[in-house]
């Protein structure tokens, strides 16, 4: 999935971890991703709190899509962080899950906390 995710690779994103019901990734933050206050655009964060949810609710290998979300944003990203996004699912039942999604900067400091609510369409990620 990452290999076709070219939205994910043009941020810088890489995957750190995944598992069953779990993803880690990060991304630098970098210059042209700033706001008018030098700090990080919120829809950058946005953007590596949801490939993150994505790539969790995906990891048992069945299509599965956002079906809504939430995002509170705690603290500023500055250029130069390395942000990190770690998706843990917290329910998976019949064709929906929740997964919550906490970004922290490379000192530890949260930055976001998103929650996303997922829901399978059918198919398998990797074709067997």
């Amino acid at each position: 999935m990452y290999a076709r995710d070219t939205a994910s690779q043009s941020l810088g994103m890489t995957i750190e971890a995944i598992a069953p019901g779990y993803a880690r990734m990060s991304m630098p933050v970098r210059g042209d991703m700033l706001n008018g206050h030098q700090t990080c655009h919120g829809g950058f964060i946005f953007a590596l709190a949801d490939s993150a949810f994505a790539f969790a609710c995906n990891s048992h290998n069945h299509v599965t899509v956002g079906a809504g979300c939430t995002i509170d944003y705690l603290s500023p990203g500055r250029e130069g962080d390395l942000l990190s996004a770690t998706a843990v699912e917290q329910t998976l039942a019949g064709k929906s899950g929740i997964y919550d999604v906490k970004v922290v900067n490379q000192d530890g400091r949260t930055i976001a906390l998103f929650r996303g609510k997922s829901h399978r369409i059918g198919g398998d990620v990797i074709p067997a």
